[in-house]
């Protein structure tokens, strides 16, 4: 990275525009910065901070402090421009800080937001904008310089005075520092994730073991009593040995609670031995007191049965004089029914005699029956009428018929004639359906012609876009190539100038004595010329001539490129315009650096290829309905020639319906006239028939009454006769006295249930007077089951509670062997869990420094930052041992100190005296060349760090007014001996010896309007 200019406005004691020319400063590799104290010198280092990375270093960027110059007017804004080359690349960026401005209406101030502007230099186009991104600027500078402000301080701006308090500071001091210089927060990172790890495997194991003595309670739940016998567990989670003390506590209260079960199985056994004694005794009980229960019951049964022999006797008689009545009984039914087929025929007599006219009240049979057949003869002479009115009827009906068909036919060619009105203009407008039909299907043939192109079209507009950032891409491919040619041909050029002007020296190298010189030919050397500081030979040279030619081929194929993606994107753009890729490409060669119409974007071709394809879409739809449109063209078309022959048949109908209707009015006539006769007085010859029917009917019926009641009455004075003679030889003195003791089938039935009910009674108790061991057991003492039943149910109870507990031991086994199972099965669990505890837990403990392992107690951040302080001391004695004459060496310590941890000592080696020890025993020009060399070790080490990027500017900040001469001169020959590596030092110091030895000078003066800067070139 080197420093170019310079610019600050309004910035810290500066109040107007300071420009600083680093290019003219680092010409002679080594330059001063100086000035009275407060002029601002450290201000132009904090301008240089802030336009890299938006802020003053640290120890500067205080809270509520304001960048702005009080010097400066309100109307000149604050603002830091720097130009630099870093990563091969000119850059120049521009910040302002927030402050406030005048408002721009009003009086009053408004405060203006911060501002970033970043350009980079193109050797054809110039400078070019970047970005204007805090974020982006901030994101890509740190990139390109590989160090972050902190780093950025302490390695290019070198304050003195912070590593003199490193030199001395204690080792937390110096982790500090070296912490923020070397980020290695990941280290830290990898500490904390270590010691997350290890509480997060600690509270996995603790978890498992809490499960396990979860477990453990539910077994000494589980196991009761049993429990308490074997020795509690005193482990706690996470201590070693839980998992074996619980899964021991488990195995005793097992094998107690199996034997416990043996003992219940015995238990039970012999209760149930016990139980079978007492129910055979209550069995035997209960059958004694049944057999003498049934014995007394059989001589209640017995003495109650001979109490009601009188009334079996009783019953038995009067069913034998009913089963005597029952020989009359069907003379009685005879008789019966035919009194009720008396009364039944002489009130259908009465009826019948009430619907005859009065003087056929009294008329006989035969009267009757001769009146019938006279009106019957009648009733048939009317047969001919009745044919006459139902020819009558159906005449009215065929005339109702067609009047319905009459109108039908007049609503038929109403509808006929009311859809032949509209026929010409449906069928117009058909056949203009037919006609846009087939108009559509001509656009929609167009329309796909226009829509092909446009597709193409679209496709080019979408390459073209896609080659426009490859073109992009290709353009800065290009001018990086130029810049690393024109780099690489300045090199050459000036190590070629370097050459030249060293060229005796290279030819003095080849002179031979006694040989003739090449150039003047003498054979005497006297003074041959000798090589100067940064000779380059020839080999270098050409090294640069290669790297110079490498370069111009890859411009050259980086131009290539740039030329065949440019033609690609022009052929494009000209597709995408719609004109011929030849006459593009002939136009992209010919105007490859002016600017040309990029053509229709792809938006605008998108909406135009969407476009047409909704008309297109639009005009398909249409033409496919041209099929459709011809058969509702075909289908009106026979519909008109179906109204017509309607219409047509709906006049010939009704045309014939007139005749016929002419016809039935003339038949009508004359049946009226005939009807008019046969009807007479009534209103119909229905209604005369009817009538005639009715008196035909009720003559029938007094007549067939009249003699159904005469052979009734005969018949029921044949059935007396026939019940006398039945009664008298059933041996009863009358009809009525053989009625009286006739008993219906229920009552018979009754008597013969009582009778039998008696028999099977009697027949039951002698059979059960007849049972010897019901006999036998009314002869012994009166049983007890009760206290039979006592003793059975306290064996029952005994074996109840024998097998209660049984069952709750075989219970207790086996919940005990299912958690047991559980402990173990999470016992196994655990194993992996707590082998993974252990590994994370040694791991953390040697990273944290507080494992037995870890002997000096180092955590893993002091570690790698006691190898990096090692690389620094390493780095700084290399210049100390210059600036000391060879006395001190800086060496890297990790012993431990009092009760603090080792790793981050520091201490330098005498080598007058031989001995090592504390860096604070160093005097103060001992200790600012001591820091000198540190900071200068730790610059290398941080620059390789930040990924080997070159600093070609350094500042180097006071300390130099405690140097002796001899001790400064030999720190400058150390910091002129940076020159030898291209590298510009500046020196901040107000020590006026300083300036007679560095011609170079910046000089800040500090006056009443603001600071200014002077150049002081030699």
């Amino acid at each position: 990275m080197r420093l170019h200019r310079l610019s600050i406005t309004a910035f810290g004691p500066f109040g107007a525009t300071q420009e600083v020319d680093f290019d003219a400063l680092s010409s002679a590799g080594l330059f001063l910065l100086h000035g009275p104290t407060g002029a601002g010198k450290t201000s132009v280092l904090d301008a240089v901070c802030f336009a890299l990375y938006g802020a003053v270093p640290g120890a500067r960027q205080s809270p509520g402090a304001s960048l702005r110059s009080d010097h400066a007017p309100a109307d000149l804004p604050t603002e830091v421009q720097l130009e630099l080359t870093v990563g091969g690349r000119r850059l120049e960026v521009t910040r302002s800080p927030a402050q406030p401005r005048p408002k721009k209406r009003g009086d009053g101030f408004t405060v203006e937001k911060a501002q970033s502007r970043l350009r980079g230099y193109d050797p054809e186009r110039g400078w070019q904008a970047l970005s204007k991104s805090h974020q982006e600027i901030g994101e890509e500078l740190t990139q390109l310089i590989g160090m972050s402000r902190d780093q950025f301080c302490q390695v290019v701006l070198l304050p003195q005075g912070d590593f003199a308090r490193f030199l001395r500071a204690d080792a937390e001091a110096r982790g500090k520092l070296l912490g923020r210089l070397f980020d290695t927060r990941r280290f830290a990172a990898v500490e904390d994730r270590l010691a997350e790890l290890r509480r997060g495997a600690e509270a996995k194991v603790t978890a498992a073991d809490e499960r396990i003595l979860a477990l453990a309670q539910r077994t000494a739940q589980a196991a009761g009593p049993v429990g308490a016998e074997a020795t509690p567990i005193v482990a706690r989670p996470g201590e070693p040995g839980l998992a074996e003390a619980v899964l021991e506590w488990a195995a005793i209260a097992r094998s107690t609670a199996r034997e416990r079960l043996d003992i219940a199985h015995g238990v039970v056994t012999a209760a149930e031995g016990r139980q079978r004694t007492a129910r055979h005794a209550l069995d035997a009980e209960r059958e004694r007191d049944r057999l003498q229960r049934r014995y007394e019951e059989t001589r209640r049964r017995s003495a109650a049965l001979e109490e009601r022999r009188p009334e079996h006797d009783r019953c038995q008689e009067r069913l034998e004089r009913a089963r005597t009545a029952d020989r009359v009984a069907p003379a009685l039914d005879l008789r019966e029914e035919a009194e009720r087929a008396h009364r039944r025929a002489a009130d259908e007599l009465d009826r019948a005699r009430t619907q005859l006219p009065p003087d056929l009240a009294d008329a006989g049979p035969d009267q009757l029956t001769e009146l019938e057949r006279r009106f019957r003869q009648e009733l048939g002479g009317l047969e001919s009428a009745r044919r006459a009115e139902a020819r009558s009827a159906e005449i009215d009906e065929e005339r109702d018929r067609l009047e319905r068909e009459s109108r039908a036919d007049d609503a038929t060619v109403r509808d006929a004639d009311a859809w032949l009105a509209g026929w010409d203009t449906v069928h117009a407008g058909l056949r203009e359906r037919i006609a846009t039909a087939q108009e559509a299907a001509t656009r929609a043939e167009q329309l796909a012609g226009l829509l092909a192109p446009a597709r193409r079209r679209l496709d080019a507009a979408r390459r073209r876009e896609v080659l426009a950032a490859e073109a992009d891409t290709a353009r800065e491919a290009l001018t990086e190539a130029r810049e690393r040619a024109l780099g690489a041909h300045e090199t050459w050029l000036g190590l070629r100038e370097r050459r030249l002007r060293d060229i005796a020296a290279e030819l003095a190298a080849g002179l031979v004595e006694g040989a003739p010189c090449t150039v003047c030919g003498s054979a005497e050397h006297p003074a041959p010329a000798t090589e100067g500081d940064g000779h380059v030979d020839r080999a270098t040279e050409e090294a640069a001539l290669t790297a110079h030619r490498r370069a111009e081929e890859a411009r050259t194929r980086a131009e290539q490129a740039l030329g065949l993606v440019r033609e690609r994107h022009a052929a494009a753009a000209a597709e995408a315009r719609d004109a011929e890729p030849s006459s593009a490409a002939a136009a992209a060669s010919a105007d490859a650096g002016t600017e040309r119409d990029p053509g229709p974007s792809v938006g605008e071709l998108r909406d135009l290829v969407e476009r047409l394809t909704a008309e297109h879409a639009g005009a398909h739809r249409l033409a496919a309905g041209t099929h459709a449109a011809r058969e509702a063209l075909d289908a009106a078309e026979r519909e008109h020639l179906k109204r017509l022959e309607l219409r047509q048949e709906a006049e010939r109908r009704a045309a014939a319906r007139t005749s016929r209707r002419e016809a039935l009015d003339r038949e009508q006539a004359v049946l009226r006239d005939e009807l008019a006769v046969a009807r007479g007085e009534s209103g119909s010859v229905a209604a005369y028939a009817e009538r005639l029917t009715r008196r035909v009917a009720l003559l029938a019926d007094a007549a067939e009454a009249v003699r159904a009641e005469q052979e009734a009455d005969r018949r029921r004075k044949e059935a007396d006769g026939r019940l006398s003679d039945a009664a008298f030889r059933a041996g009863f003195d009358t009809p009525e006295a053989a009625a009286a003791t006739l008993l219906d089938a229920s009552a018979q039935r009754e008597l013969q249930h009582r009778i039998d009910a008696w028999q099977a009674e009697a027949a039951a108790v002698a059979e059960r007077r007849g049972e010897r061991d019901a006999r036998e057991a009314a002869e012994q003492d009166p049983a007890q089951p009760a206290a039979a039943q006592r003793g059975f149910e306290a064996a029952e109870r005994l074996l109840r509670a024998a097998s209660s507990a049984r069952a709750a031991a075989e219970e207790r086994c086996a919940e005990l062997s299912r958690l047991s199972r559980e402990a173990a099965d999470e016992v196994r669990r655990l194993g992996p869990v707590r082998q993974e505890y252990e590994r994370i837990a040694r791991l953390a403990g040697l990273a944290a420094g507080t494992s037995a392992d870890n002997e000096r107690k180092m955590r893993l951040e002091a570690y790698v930052l006691a190898a990096r302080l090692e690389q620094v001391a390493a780095a700084a004695t290399a210049r100390l041992l210059q600036m000391s004459s060879g006395r001190y060496t800086l060496v890297h310590s990790d012993a431990r100190t009092g009760g603090r941890r080792a790793g981050l000592g520091l201490h330098v080696v005498d080598a007058w005296t031989g001995s090592e020890r504390d860096t604070a025993t160093l005097s103060g020009g001992e200790t600012f060349f001591a820091s000198l060399a540190l900071a200068l070790g730790l610059a290398d080490v941080v620059t390789e760090e930040a990924g080997g990027v070159r600093l070609d500017t350094l500042f180097i900040d006071e300390g130099f007014g405690s140097l002796d001469d001899q001790t400064l001169d030999e720190v400058l020959d150390v910091l002129d001996s940076l020159r030898e590596r291209d590298r510009s030092v500046g020196i901040v110091s107000h020590v006026a010896d300083l300036r007679r030895r560095i011609p170079v000078r910046l000089e800040v003066v500090k006056e009443r309007q603001g600071s200014s800067v002077r150049h002081r070139l030699a």
